[in-house]
């Protein structure tokens, strides 16, 4: 992997190399360039030298390369790349999370968000609890021969419980949005409470003041 890619992958990348490049005299030279080409031309089929003639300081790299990004090009291609991942769209340029069911895995709760969820988490549960049970005791039981073909018991439950946890991470991730915006409502009703509270303090103060 080279120093650029990693660069992309990095949570916390620095800015793009070529940002240096979006100078006020190099956009002025794009918009002059659009000018005299009109709209629908192609600016990287162009000889920007002999267009720009008249100009100075014209770059040794295409012009073009300061375009904002096609937008229809990416619905029509379906999908474009942030940081070295690539994400597909829904209707829109939107980031959808995919189920675990589109990953691969063995989903064991509805897909559908509408529908309520608790009694497939539940059961889910309950199964990784009789699973972890019996994990524990076929760790008791006396180990398979050397000549054994026979998968140990312990390896199948393991299996199932990694099955679970994957349905139990799943569900909860999905469920992020829901629990961000319940949090936002309490804050937004207890700061609505501390205004109540200040102005009632200021109004008792209000009311002593006449007092005197």
């Amino acid at each position: 992997m080279d120093d650029e890619e990693t660069e992309l992958r990095n949570p916390f990348p620095s800015p793009p190399s070529h940002y240096t490049r979006y100078t006020t005299h190099n956009l002025k030279l794009l918009e002059l360039l659009r000018e005299r080409q009109g709209e629908d031309a192609d600016l990287y089929a162009l000889n920007q030298y002999e267009v720009l003639s008249d100009q100075t300081d014209v770059p040794d790299w295409p012009i073009a390369q300061l375009e904002k990004p096609r937008v229809d090009w990416v619905l029509e291609e379906g999908h474009y790349t942030v940081f070295g991942d690539t994400w597909s769209l829904v209707a829109q340029i939107k980031e959808k999370i995919p189920s675990l069911a589109e990953l691969g895995g063995h989903q064991l709760y509805p897909t559908d968000p509408s529908v309520d969820r608790r009694p497939a988490l539940t059961s889910i549960l309950r199964s990784m609890l009789v699973t972890y049970s019996k994990l524990l005791n076929s760790l008791l039981l006396p180990p398979p021969t050397a000549s054994s073909q026979i998968e140990p018991e312990w390896k199948r439950h393991l299996e199932w419980i990694n099955v679970l946890a994957q349905n139990i991470m799943a569900a909860a991730n999905d469920l992020r949005p829901v629990q961000a915006r319940g949090n936002l409502e309490l804050m937004m009703r207890r700061q609505v409470e501390l205004r109540k509270e200040e102005t009632k303090t200021i109004h008792s103060y209000a009311r002593l003041s006449n007092h005197f």
